[in-house]
């Protein structure tokens, strides 16, 4: 990562720390529930003869800041702002405090918190350039496949050189979970590489593009796509204000920006600073913000980075991007822009609506990493709905490793059980009562806040909520599951063998179908280039930079993204990663624009195809344009049947079936015409350009034959769409003509029935009245089946007796003497 800058005294502060950590474990996880201090106590001195008014990091009395005086009494710095910040306490101007490159505006970026942050977390620090939010690998692997497969299916490309350690940070995780990560490892090694190399420059040579215009792909990442790094402060508007590294996520910024503590050296009206100097993080931490006190991360700290993509940040919370900016303001104005983009308000997760934030699901392996390379969000994250749920026929703790996260892998079956202590590092967060154990995740380690009371969960949030729930199994054993729930559950199934749980209980999920990108060289045009900003902060004169706002990295070109159409509703099923049924959304389905530097169409409207016999495809590969598996997290009311055993578009043939579309590849011009669609004027324009190669709707991914039309998930060997046995499975399409082909007149039998009810007021003209017929029809139908049979057995058995009877009886009667 290159040299870091040295910190003052920072030698001698790392080789106590451990000493100071070791100390400060003996302590117990005490609760500080009292209000945090709004300033220091005592005389302004050193830098708080500025920083008037500041908030202390992190409530004095916390074992963190008990720390932070160990280190300060060593310094110049009785208060202690310099164990982080660095700097010079002692000077006698902002100029010279502030002065160097051993000044820290933010402690947290990467490129210097491990003279800051990792004096105490250095495992923490080290995982974080191999994590996902580091590395965004993800994302270059699913933009390079739409620009024709660059990398193919595999993930060699990270915003930064990255390798795996000798060995995963055993602080962090167990010994099961360092065991089945090498088995996924061996499974899935195009997802989990053992190292990565910077993504490749944008293109300059204007030359070289108009043969290669696929290499516009990292003029658009690096342009837009790879904002969100932690190794960078990223975009400066509206909803996107955020620290570098571990700032991004523990120091608290408001949507528009400004800091409203009470440092008076810190300017109100000037956007794009923190919300208050206050650490978030744990249930201990109280952060205190205009006499309001609240602990944990907010879910909007969360979205700062997670609001496009999968866009589960702001689902989450029931935000679902909309192409207007209605309804209107007072005085006329339009919804004003959040993270760039305009909301209608949908349900949000029941999770959101139970007070949870992200961190209290999610683990620290899923944020941080546990050290070792991986490419995806599936590959990274760690935990199953099932974990804390279980299922109708099992409590969580009965379960085994790797329920719901199987990626074809088998299991012995063994109960995972519950974990009795957490790994080394994890203690330092809130320590919660776990006399009959903590919770494990699919993968093996324990939620260091979930525990187990009997035959019941204890979700201990962030926030200070402990939340019981109760498991399926003890509430299908007390009776207590609607009955939709039972049957989805526990009569059906290959619901809870082959499903994600969330394919039926997310409510809706973002569909923004169509992603047409242009990227314009012409006339001088740039964007500000990210990655190279990143590479910046890598100089030592500049490592502790606290953001880009004077960086000159810009590279040629001009990116702009637009849609053909948003959906929500009804999400189409496939078979993610894991190998299980899951809901799919739109991912990069990109169609390309390149307009060279001389102003020359080099790609209109281009679909790039997938390498030759991938995705279902033949020599000319598939279209590049994905459906992406997917956790919407927007559970809520479960979906009904029909959403998925009537629904087209929920077997991937497309919204309606994709009846409803014209063919894109095909121009639409709108003019006067004659009967047989002639045009008539000659100065017309084109209404709706082709998108050559494009021959059914965004929706439509795989057709009724079971021919696959564009990729679905570019990253794991098993994502795939459902195939016709499947679909066949799922499909019950047309079972109301099964019936209804028959009535009123179709045979004596139903005409004589539809008419005695007809007549007698009996015809079921309720959904109520309508089931409890089908149901009647069903019990006479099986039961009477049910005595044809046993009858007809019982004849054939009483058949044979007599059989046997009368010919033992011939048998046995003596001969005649004829002589």
């Amino acid at each position: 990562m290159g040299s870091l800058p040295s910190h003052s005294k920072s030698v001698r502060l790392l080789k106590i720390c451990s000493v100071v950590i070791v100390i400060l474990d003996f302590y117990s996880s005490t609760h500080f529930a009292a209000a945090q201090t709004t300033t220091f106590a005592g005389n302004p001195s050193g830098c708080l003869a500025c920083h008037k008014g500041i908030e202390p990091i992190m409530d004095p009395d916390s074992e963190m800041m008990q720390a932070i005086k160990v280190f300060a009494e060593m310094t110049d710095d009785p208060v202690g702002c310099t164990v982080c910040h660095g700097g010079d306490p002692t000077a006698a101007t902002k100029e010279q405090a502030h002065l160097g490159k051993a000044f820290y505006p933010d402690p947290g970026s990467p490129w210097i918190n491990a003279l800051t942050c990792g004096q105490c977390h250095e495992e923490l620090v080290k995982a974080q350039w191999n994590s996902l939010m580091m590395t965004e690998a993800g994302k270059i692997q699913g933009a390079t496949w739409a620009f024709g497969s660059l990398e193919g299916y595999d993930h060699r490309w990270a915003n930064y050189d990255a390798n795996n350690p000798g060995e995963r940070e055993k602080s962090l995780v167990t010994e099961d979970y360092c065991a089945y990560m090498d088995r996924l490892k061996i499974a899935e090694p195009q997802v989990f590489p053992d190292k990565m190399t910077s993504v490749p420059d944008a293109p300059t040579d204007m030359a070289h593009l108009a043969d290669h215009p696929e290499q516009a792909v990292f003029t658009y990442l690096r342009g837009d796509c790879l904002r969100c790094h932690l190794a960078v402060k990223g975009r400066q508007r509206r909803g996107d204000y955020r620290g570098m590294g571990c700032s991004a996520c523990h120091i608290p910024y408001g949507n528009e920006g400004f800091y409203e503590g009470g440092d008076e050296a810190i300017p109100k009206d000037e956007a794009g600073h923190m919300l208050v100097h206050s650490i978030q993080a744990t249930r201990e931490a109280k952060v205190t913000v205009n006499d309001k006190q609240y602990s944990g991360i907010p879910v909007e700290t969360c979205n700062s980075c997670h609001d496009r993509g999968k866009r589960i940040g702001v689902s989450y919370q029931g935000l679902m991007e909309s192409a207007y900016t209605s309804p209107f303001t007072e005085g006329g104005g339009g919804q004003i822009g959040l993270h760039t983009k305009h909301y209608i308000a949908m349900k949000e997760d029941v999770h959101y609506r139970k007070g949870m934030f992200c961190q209290d699901c999610h683990t620290s392996v899923d944020v941080h990493g546990d050290g070792y390379l991986a490419g995806t969000n599936l590959a990274q994250v760690e935990i199953e709905c099932a974990d804390c749920h279980g299922t109708p026929q099992a409590y969580p703790w009965e379960l085994p490793l790797g329920y719901g996260d199987e990626f074809a892998q088998t299991s012995d079956g063994t109960a995972r059980g519950v974990a009795r202590k957490l790994p080394a590092a994890l203690h330092r967060g809130t320590g919660y009562r776990n006399d009959e154990g903590y919770l494990r995740t699919a993968r093996g380690n324990p939620f260091t806040n979930v525990v187990r009371k009997g035959n019941t969960v204890i979700v201990h949030t962030a926030a200070g909520k402990d939340i019981e729930l109760k498991p399926l199994k003890l509430s299908l054993d007390q009776n207590e599951l609607e009955l939709e729930a039972k049957v989805a559950m526990d009569n059906v199934e290959l619901h809870m063998t082959r499903a994600e749980c969330y394919s039926c209980h997310s409510s809706w999920a973002p569909q923004c179908y169509g992603c047409h990108v242009k990227i314009d060289y012409s006339d001088g045009k740039k964007s500000f280039d990210w990655i190279a900003a990143g590479h910046q902060h890598k100089d030592d004169n500049s490592a502790a930079d606290a953001g880009e706002a004077d960086y000159e990295t810009f590279m040629p070109g001009e990116i702009k993204e637009m849609r053909s159409y948003l959906r929500w509703e009804t999400p189409a099923l496939a078979i993610n990663g894991e190998g299980r049924v899951t809901p799919v959304m739109p991912g990069c389905q990109v169609s390309a624009t390149v307009i060279g530097a001389d102003g020359e169409t080099i790609l209109q409207n281009h679909i790039f195809r997938t390498l030759p016999e991938s995705e279902g495809s033949g020599a000319k590969g598939q279209l590049g344009i994905d459906m992406s598996p997917v956790q919407p997290h927007t559970v809520g009311q479960a979906r009904p049947c029909h959403s998925c055993h009537l629904s087209e578009k929920a077997l991937g043939y497309g919204i309606e079936g994709g009846r409803l579309n014209r063919e894109p590849n095909e121009a639409v011009i709108v003019d006067l015409m004659t009967a047989d669609a002639q045009v008539l004027p000659t100065g017309v324009q084109t209404q709706i350009e082709a998108i050559p190669g494009l021959t059914a709707d965004w929706s439509r991914f795989v057709t009724e034959d079971g021919k696959q039309l564009q990729t679905v998930g570019s990253h794991f060997s098993l994502s795939r769409p459902l195939n016709n046995e499947e679909r066949q499975h799922i499909d019950r399409q047309g079972v109301c003509l099964a019936c209804h082909k028959e009535i009123p007149d179709g045979t004596l039998a139903t005409g004589f029935l539809h008419h005695v009810a007809k007549y007698a007021g009996q015809l079921p003209k309720t959904p109520k009245k309508h089931n409890s017929m089908i149901h009647k029809i069903l019990m006479i139908a099986a039961w009477g089946q049910l005595l044809t049979v046993v009858t007809g057995t019982l004849a054939g058995l009483a058949c044979c007796v007599w059989f046997f009877r009368i010919r033992r009886r011939r048998h046995g009667r003596p001969r005649e003497n004829v002589a």
